[in-house]
């Protein structure tokens, strides 16, 4: 026999249990249709604009160019090595030279054993053609038979100097991992990890059909990247959420902190000079179109880059404070205002730490010739390329934390002020509770 007091606790412990169920994989809880209107006036006219920003800058395609024939604008082709075949490299006049010597005449001691790779071309007007690469020991991409590869085409060269191996070619590995990625996605997330393919999907379509070929075109990068992020995030996070009140509480908080993120980009990027020409790549591209603003297109990559993130967290703090209200209908703003940004706090932490270790992760070469250099900190944050990086870093992580307070209070507001529905929910189950609880104590 229990006691009345274990039994209460056991049928509470129940009752918590089939409230979180029930609710835990439910839709959204509905909104007075005073607040749905609220949120349309502000929605409607804001995805009009998407709409007529993406016709008014719509490039149909990107301008056509000359080839350089110098890095990424070369001509390529598939190909394939044949055959492999070891030979000495004073033969082939392959003689390794130190960093900073001038190579000498081969002499009788120069040894070594490099590779002479037959490639043939397996795509294009030369397919069939072959030629012939020497690959020394050191070198740090060693040919094998029957290996794809990338090859550059020179149309100006001599004949036998118009084809040579610039990479290898990657494509099934890189298919299959994307196969093993979309399996996962589904496999775990169902009918939600579909549609987030899909949403993922259309997101490259709008950033390589709209924003790369805007900017080509000599469109504002700022406003192409404005524009060009609005819709990815209209579109991936209703798909993906659902046209809900929640859904557009998210998408409001994302809008305000990529505001917030464009403002102080752009003011940061101008006041510390950063021309956002820092490379080989950017080089190239100033080069080709010497019209697109640099310092712009940095702007806009620090937008794109931001939102996904953004999306993360503003979903977040929604759904919380949405979960929250539920669990407790009689919680007021302050109370779910004060309740979510606890939670935010921890996803804050979380989320600046993985923003500044996945740049400093892509920067860590850079960072070690500024190791190798023995640059003091001031120095290596001085330099362009770094302070480039730093801009980023920190201008998106100030948008993603000032995220988690305006979306949760705005989350609050909404939530809180349609008390009447939900709390008539709540309280339809409750009698019933009730009188679980007391046939359990009365058996006691």
């Amino acid at each position: 026999m229990t006691s009345p007091r274990i039994d209460t606790d056991i049928d509470t412990e129940l009752q918590g249990h089939q409230h979180g169920h029930s609710h835990g994989h439910g839709p959204a809880a509905p909104v007075s249709r005073h607040l749905r209107k609220v949120i349309a006036a502000v929605l409607i006219p804001f995805a009009t604009a998407v709409v007529v920003g993406l016709v008014a800058l719509w490039p149909g395609g990107a301008p056509a160019h000359e080839r350089t024939g110098v890095g990424f604008d070369r001509q390529t082709r598939q190909a394939k090595v044949v055959r492999v075949d070891m030979v000495n490299c004073k033969d082939v006049n392959a003689v390794q030279v130190p960093v900073g010597q001038e190579a000498a005449p081969p002499t009788d001691d120069d040894r070594g054993s490099c590779r002479k790779a037959t490639v043939e071309v397996t795509s294009g007007p030369d397919r069939g053609r072959t030629f012939v690469e020497i690959v020394q020991p050191d070198a740090p991409r060693q040919l094998r038979e029957g290996q794809g590869v990338i090859v550059s085409y020179a149309p100006d060269a001599p004949r036998d100097l118009q084809y040579s191996v610039t990479d290898v070619a990657r494509k099934f590995p890189m298919t299959l991992l994307a196969g093993i990625f979309a399996l996962v996605v589904v496999a775990v997330g169902r009918m939600r990890g579909v549609l987030a393919l899909v949403a993922l999907a259309v997101s490259f379509a709008v950033l390589t059909l709209f924003i790369l070929p805007a900017v080509l075109q000599g469109s504002n990068p700022l406003l192409v990247a404005v524009v060009g992020a609005s819709a990815i995030m209209l579109i991936a996070l209703y798909m993906c959420h659902g046209p809900s009140a929640r859904t557009s509480v998210a998408v409001i908080g994302t809008l305000a902190s990529l505001l917030l993120i464009g403002l102080l980009g752009s003011l940061f990027i101008g006041w510390a000079s950063l021309s956002g020409n820092t490379d080989d790549n950017t080089g190239l591209i100033h080069g080709l179109y010497p019209h697109i603003d640099m310092s712009g297109l940095l702007l806009a990559g620090v937008i794109i880059g931001s939102l996904g993130v953004l999306d993360d967290v503003t979903v977040t703090q929604t759904s919380a404070v949405w979960e929250l209200h539920r669990a407790n209908p009689s919680m007021g703003v302050r109370g779910l205002y004060r309740a979510g940004i606890r939670i935010g706090r921890d996803h804050i932490a979380s989320v600046v730490n993985t923003l500044v270790l996945a740049y400093a992760g892509a920067a860590l070469p850079l960072l070690l010739l500024f190791s190798i250099a023995q640059s003091s900190v001031g120095t290596v944050a001085n330099s362009e390329l770094v302070a480039e990086e730093i801009v980023r870093t920190l201008v998106g992580s100030i948008g993603l934390v000032a995220s988690v307070p305006v979306t949760t209070v705005l989350a609050a507001l909404v939530v809180s002020a349609d008390r009447t529905e939900l709390g008539a929910e709540a309280g339809a189950s409750a009698p019933v509770r009730a009188g679980k609880g007391r046939r359990r104590r009365t058996r006691a």
